[in-house]
């Protein structure tokens, strides 16, 4: 069973920086995508950013600029280095790992969808 363990959240002025960090383990090979996902209260769990094991990222709008996600090649682990927080950062940050892989000779594939248990980001003065 792949497991993710999130570093890195805490409590942070406006214009700020943190770090986040996740690793997965228990997995043989190199998670398709990984990336994290933020949920603030009474709000939608929306995405932040990605990263794929070929190397394409995705960037919500809302942290072009402040924000860059960091994954060494096909790593199972990435970093989010969040600059420039404001308050609106605030939220339960959750990395997530998703992908698919062959599991028979006729080429069906298992999906598969993994979340860590979150670590908080407060952005306040």
């Amino acid at each position: 069973q792949v497991q993710l363990v999130e570093s890195g959240g805490g409590l942070v002025q406006p214009g700020g920086s943190l770090t986040l960090s996740c690793v997965a383990s228990g997995s043989r090979s190199s998670l398709d995508v990984m990336g994290w996902y933020r949920q603030a209260p009474g709000k939608q769990r929306e995405l932040v950013a990605s990263s794929s094991k070929g190397g394409h990222v995705n960037l919500a709008d809302s942290v072009q600029g402040r924000f860059t996600i960091s994954r060494a090649g096909a790593r199972n682990a990435i970093d989010l280095l969040m600059n420039s927080l404001r308050p609106e950062d605030t939220a339960v940050y959750y990395c997530n790992a998703r992908g698919s892989f062959v599991i028979n000779v006729e080429g069906a594939r298992h999906q598969y969808d993994y979340w860590g248990q979150g670590t908080q980001v407060t952005v306040s003065s």
